[in-house]
């Protein structure tokens, strides 16, 4: 090993380690087998094959640790100390026949590789004395620390959340996509889900709403935008407890059917944009004190109407041009 190679070496094992105590995972001797078998062809360095260029599928390498840590062309695919943050992760945990699932192709981690990342993440994501290629690496690489992950405080507020709420059943998720509901974790293995009907706005009408009602203790955030809904969902939608986000956008909901809502107590963002409410319906909204974001865009709502609103609710954030 040359004596840059060396101090290379040095420096990563000293600044990746997030703590000094013990792994459990080797990340040299127990992942990166299954990751250069299973993963590398498509994540390593620019390379002629056949005659032609390849790079790295999205950019992302696997091939080095400081590319591991620079991530690909979305951003950052590792958390450490925090799976549910680490998209490296995610993507191995997604079904086979879902867009983003990892590898692309050729043979799957086992349950038992997978177990490994996300212990190696757990503990802080340590490359131990693991550097990799150095083709392409930019100087001051080496230099950089590996920050443990710091909840944000929305996180906190979904962790809080996911308390008492158990994991949705088979039945109830099949007889929601049967109703034309796509439903999707807000984030890795947490229990707390989006409900959206994207794939078929015209067709999702209040009885299509109350079809997910037996998902309502795990809705928190739903989107009905488009949808040709009446206030009458807006009464199957007042039975979700702990829902935050709410989209309804360019339906027909009136000012009566918001006093359908006021008793949601962890709703946070609500999105008005295109509808008929008026300063009437900010009345009821006024009473939903957990309100951080009300969108107004060409609806029937006024200033002054926003001014009281505001009032009502020191804090709240409402755009209405």
């Amino acid at each position: 090993m040359s004596t840059s190679a060396f101090r290379f070496s040095f420096i990563l094992s000293s600044c990746l380690m997030a703590s000094t105590a013990y792994s459990a995972v080797n990340f040299e001797k127990d992942l990166l087998p299954a990751m250069t078998k299973k993963c590398m062809d498509c994540h390593k360095a620019p390379h002629v094959e056949n005659g032609q260029k390849k790079e790295p599928k999205a950019g992302l390498r696997l091939d080095a640790s400081w590319a591991i840590l620079k991530g690909g062309e979305n951003g950052p695919v590792l958390t450490p100390g925090a799976p549910d943050k680490s998209s490296i992760y995610e993507s191995v945990t997604l079904p086979k026949d879902e867009d983003g699932h990892m590898p692309s192709k050729g043979e799957d981690l086992t349950k038992e590789e997978i177990a490994l990342l996300k212990t190696w993440i757990q503990e802080g994501a340590n490359f131990g004395g693991w550097i990799g290629s150095v083709e392409g690496m930019p100087a001051g690489a080496m230099t950089e620390s590996v920050k443990p992950y710091k909840p944000r405080p929305h996180d906190l507020f979904y962790a809080a959340l996911e308390k008492e709420v158990k994991p949705l059943s088979d039945d109830a998720l099949a007889k929601a996509k049967a109703a034309g509901a796509q439903v999707s974790p807000v984030k890795v293995e947490s229990p707390l889900v989006r409900v959206d009907f994207l794939t078929g706005v015209s067709k999702c009408d209040d009885e299509k709403v109350a079809a997910i009602l037996p998902l309502k203790e795990n809705i928190v955030q739903l989107d009905l935008g488009r949808t040709i809904i009446t206030d009458g969902a807006l009464k199957t939608i007042a039975q979700m407890p702990r829902l935050v986000l709410l989209d309804l956008r360019q339906t027909k909901i009136t000012d009566a059917g918001l006093e359908s809502l006021v008793g949601l107590k962890k709703l946070e963002s609500l999105n008005l944009h295109g509808t008929e409410i008026t300063d009437a319906g900010l009345k009821h909204l006024a009473k939903i004190k957990s309100l951080k974001k009300v969108h107004l865009w060409q609806s029937k709502a006024t200033k002054p109407g926003v001014k009281q609103l505001s009032a009502a609710i020191p804090g709240i954030k409402v755009s209405i041009e």
